[in-house]
């Protein structure tokens, strides 16, 4: 005899019950309630967001991109499909021919009277600047200081009363917390992601003094300069790039600590520039194998590869092959995690060095110069994705190198990521001479060269490797 339909449901429902107990449902439901609700932190943190769009003085799209500036995709890629048809049936089919917005990228306030904080990309060479608030209030914005170093820009907006985002400290975030992104990815204003931290002090390719927190929240073209938050509502990170062989979110995601920005920032404020400690000492990882080699434990520290002539370094008695341990108390566990010290030391001051020579550590006294301004790596690849990344981080040779090499300029690379360079079968150790007939005197002229790159079009790449002279065809995708 078959039972009524609700009778039969309600002992399904039973049954189901029984076995989520029996296996352990309880624990389950419980796991499920700890985890975050951004519900009301969205509502609270959002109003400090801002969404920033810019003209710039060399334009990055092609002309008839519509307002908004919603990029260019690969061929066959199927957002094109998407904004075909979206535009089918304006004059002359295709898209609209109108000015394009050159640039898009999201920001917060840190001071009520209108001071913003962003990606240096974002708003580098930008004639004209507009920020939009979350009332829909568009004010002009102009740029207080910009680093490119560090990648972060301070801009500002006649306003008072403003929502102000609150402020964490990145030294105290762990790998596995909650985190929540706002920005706008491809120009929807107010968009929030969230993930969890995935790796502290990462040391990018292009980027040496920023020690990037990893993130999996979903972060595309158009969240640059955007907050990272924690569950309490504080800014943990500004959202600065991501790692995509598409262009678009590829579950790695890296922001710049607000620690390291608001150091920025401050002397941004003040003195509209940044001047950062130098101690003169190329370094590299340590792996197992070297760590055994030393005598030591594990692998940790920052291995000197090279003590550069002059340098607060050499005056300290540091060598070649010593392994820098602490710097001033700190434990330095990573490569990544010494330049960002040291950069953040105020000139003038002595340091505290840990040292590890001959299997016996050592602590020697060092005085940080200021930082030379060609002493920079080449710029970071922006989470807008741009033509002419080339996966490198070089550096100016010293006058010793100049010397030996018998050359008047030239970038030694110093490490070789995925990218162009890369793909062409750039090393570590070459001296890069010229890129497409342009001298390489400093890393400016390497940035310049690379952003005039065309996709798909072969360019010479001269250098030098062991000291001979060496052309490489180069081409980015």
């Amino acid at each position: 005899m078959r039972q009524p339909a609700n009778q039969t449901m309600s002992f399904f429902k039973a049954s189901l019950l029984a076995t989520a107990l029996a296996l352990g449902g309880a624990p389950l439901m419980s796991a499920q309630a700890q985890l975050p609700d951004f519900v009301q932190t969205v509502k609270d943190v959002s109003p400090s967001v801002v969404n920033i769009s810019t003209t710039q003085k060399r334009p990055k799209m092609a002309q008839g991109m519509p307002p908004g500036g919603v990029p260019q995709f690969p061929e066959g890629h199927p957002f094109n499909e998407l904004f075909k048809h979206f535009y089918e049936g304006q004059p002359g089919g295709g898209m609209p021919n109108q000015r394009p917005a050159q640039s898009l990228g999201s920001g917060f306030i840190i001071d009520a009277s209108g001071v913003i904080l962003t990606n240096a990309h974002v708003v580098k060479d930008a004639e004209s600047i507009l920020v939009r608030l979350q009332d829909k209030r568009e004010l002009p914005a102009k740029i207080l200081g910009l680093d490119e170093r560090s990648d972060v820009a301070v801009l500002k907006v006649e306003a008072s009363g403003l929502p102000v985002a609150k402020l964490g400290n990145s030294d105290q975030v762990e790998v596995g917390e909650w985190v929540l992104a706002i920005g706008s990815p491809f120009g929807l204003d107010f968009t929030a992601t969230q993930g969890i931290v995935s790796a502290l002090a990462r040391n990018l390719p292009d980027d040496t003094y920023v020690p990037f927190i990893q993130t999996d929240a979903a972060v595309n073209p158009g969240n640059s300069g955007g907050p990272l938050f924690n569950t309490k509502g504080e800014v943990i990170g500004i959202n600065s790039q991501i790692y995509s062989r598409s262009g678009g979110y590829m579950g790695l995601s890296f922001a710049i600590p607000i620690n390291t920005a608001t150091q920025v920032a401050d002397q941004l404020r003040t003195g509209g520039k940044v001047v950062r400690g130098w101690l003169g000492v190329m370094i590299q990882p340590i792996d197992a194998d070297l760590a055994k080699s030393f005598g030591m434990d594990r692998p940790r520290g920052a291995l000197v590869a090279q003590v550069q002539p002059d340098s607060p370094a050499a005056k300290a008695g540091i060598k070649s092959g010593d392994v820098i341990l602490k710097f001033n108390g700190q434990q330095i566990d990573s490569t990544a995690q010494l330049p960002a010290k040291v950069a953040a030391t105020a000139v003038g001051s002595k340091a505290e060095l840990v040292i590890l020579r001959d299997g016996k550590e050592k602590s020697l006294d060092v005085t940080i110069e200021k930082l030379k301004d060609d002493s920079a790596s080449a710029g970071p690849t922006a989470t807008e994705p741009g033509e002419g990344s080339l996966g490198l981080s070089v550096q100016p040779l010293d006058a010793a190198q100049l010397k030996a090499l018998e050359v008047k300029h030239g970038l030694v690379v110093r490490s070789v990521a995925e990218g162009a360079a890369g793909r062409a079968g750039v090393r570590v150790g070459d001296v890069l001479m010229e890129l497409g007939g342009v001298k390489l005197e400093s890393v400016s002229d390497l940035k310049n060269a690379a952003s005039k790159l065309k996709p798909g079009q072969p360019v010479a790449l001269r250098l030098i490797r062991d000291g001979s002279p060496l052309f490489i065809a180069l081409k980015v995708e």
